[in-house]
Order: structure tokens, then sequence, then C-alpha cells
């Protein structure tokens, strides 16, 4: 009995299906099935029954199950363990999505340096889903992203990222620092980032009011976007973590939305359930808990 047929088994079990179980393991199907067909021979049992609907566990392969599990969790917390002996200076491998690692991560990791010195932070960035599919597959241990939901994923509420209106100091708006949703919409407007979840968040903001935003722009990157602003070619909605040099210089002016509650997003740390630590990844994740004056969920 190896690893990977342990990991073939739980994998099959977890999607009632061989070829997902081969993709998400990054096999060939007539590999998963051999591997099956070997752990069934050496615990003498059928773990499966196969139909046309797919597979499902045995009375066997429930029982099975549990311990499978088990030792695969096992596993990797012992590999793990190796990785922090062999270097120790290896810290923590944290997954961040991208407006974070630009405007917030970096005060966080200086805060963090300044705890433990001797504590390296490697970093990987994508859109929050892709964050998450590396927690998952392992390739990082935490990450920071738009609030998520996973069954085996630990989510802790840090902070909600306000979405404000920003104008050129110029603009008519700048002059009273407010605005209705009616008179935003009808203005130029400058969107940033079609595939993010600030995207379709301010659509629907302008969706819940009743109005059709006038969209002059739709650019790939939020500081080109600011850029735009300050030129006077168009209003925008950004997360205001991201202006905070441009307020301070008067460059750009934040503008109150009187007729709307505050558009927000939630900020998260998310991390696997149920799976022991490194030192230096639980010290990460205890920092952040300080830093944002929040409780962590008990283990």
């Amino acid at each position: 009995m190896d690893f990977g047929q342990i990991e073939a088994f739980v994998q099959v079990s977890a999607h009632n299906s061989f070829s997902r179980a081969a993709e998400v393991l990054q096999l060939t199907q007539p590999s998963i099935t051999a591997r099956i067909q070997s752990l069934e021979r050496e615990v003498s049992e059928e773990l499966f029954e196969r139909g046309g609907r797919g597979v499902r566990l045995t009375d066997a392969g429930n029982a099975f199950l549990p311990y499978a599990e088990r030792i695969l969790q096992t596993l990797v917390e012992g590999r793990d363990a190796i990785d922090e002996v062999r270097n120790v200076q290896l810290g923590s491998q944290l997954g961040s999505a991208l407006t974070i690692s630009t405007y917030v991560l970096p005060h966080i990791l200086h805060d963090f340096r300044q705890r433990y010195s001797g504590v390296d932070v490697s970093i990987r960035t994508g859109r929050s889903e892709q964050v998450l599919a590396m927690l998952q597959a392992d390739e990082v241990q935490v990450g920071l992203v738009r609030s998520l939901t996973h069954p085996d994923v630990e989510t802790v509420h840090l902070y909600d990222d306000e979405i404000v209106l920003i104008v050129n100091p110029e603009h008519a708006f700048a002059a009273t620092g407010t605005a209705t949703v009616e008179e935003a919409a009808s203005e130029p407007i400058v969107l940033f980032d079609r595939g993010s979840s600030y995207f379709g968040l301010i659509h629907g903001f302008f969706r819940q009011a009743g109005v059709v935003p006038n969209v002059a722009m739709e650019l790939d990157s939020l500081e080109a976007t600011k850029r735009m602003v300050e030129e006077g070619l168009g209003i925008a909605l950004v997360p205001l973590v991201t202006i905070e040099r441009e307020l301070s210089s008067g460059t750009l002016v934040k503008v109150d939305i009187v007729d709307a509650a505050p558009l927000k997003r939630p900020i998260s740390l998310i991390y696997k359930r149920h799976r022991k630590r490194p030192r230096t990844v639980q010290a990460f994740i205890d920092a952040l808990a300080e830093m944002y004056a929040v409780s962590l969920p008990v283990a």
C-alpha cells in the first residue's frame, strides 16, 4: 500500500469519478484505475461500485475512507515538518489577491518583519479564486483574498475594502464633495479589470439603483484607471486603500455618494482547516489576527 494508491482512493471517493480524480491529480484515467485495482487487491475487497453514472463507495470503501484521509493528512504534515527542519528561513508561503498585494500587503509585511526579523515570506499573486486553488494544492499555506467559502478552508474576516467614487480636482463633484448615484452614472465612468470581482460589484451597484452607467473606458489596470481620472477623462469607483497617496497629494478627490449605502467588499485570511501548521505560518496568522483585532477559530 503506497501513497499514490491512498491519494487516488481519496480523490475518487471525493468526486465519485475516476476521470475527475485523474484531472485533479494530473494523471491519466488508466493510472488512477490501476492504482485503485492494486489497492483493492491488497485489501482483498472491492472499494467502489462501478456504474454507468459514476462510482460510489462500497461498505468496505466507506469503512476504509476515514483511515485513508487520516493517512494522507499525516503524510502532508510530515512533509511540512521536514520542510521546516530543512530550512527554518523558508517561512510562510503566502497567496494574495492582486489589489491586496499591491496596496495592503506591504504594510502587513513591514509590521510582520518588525516582529519576526528572521522569517522570510514568499508570495504568489492571482485572483482570489486562483489563490484558493493554490491553497488547496498546497502551493501556498495562507491566503489574503476577498471573502470566499470552502468546506476545507477556514475564512477569517480581516477588514472591509471600501469602494469610493473619485474625480479630478477640477470636476464639478469636487466642489461639493457629494453626488447622487444617478449623477455619477451620467458622467463618463472608467471601469477596471473586467475579470475581477470589482467589475461585477460596481455594475451591480448601479443596477441595484436602477440606473445604467455611462461607461467611457474599460481598462485592465487600476493604476491606469487612476491616471485617466487625474487627467479629467472620467470618474471611477475604486478601493479607498488604493488612493491614499493621491488623496494626500490632492491629485484625486473622494466624493461621497449620498443616496446609497457604502459599497464594501470583505477581505479575509484563508488557511486549511484541521491542518497542523509550521510555526512560521502560525506566527503569520497570529500576527494578522492581532493587527486587525480579530479572533481566530478554535483549532
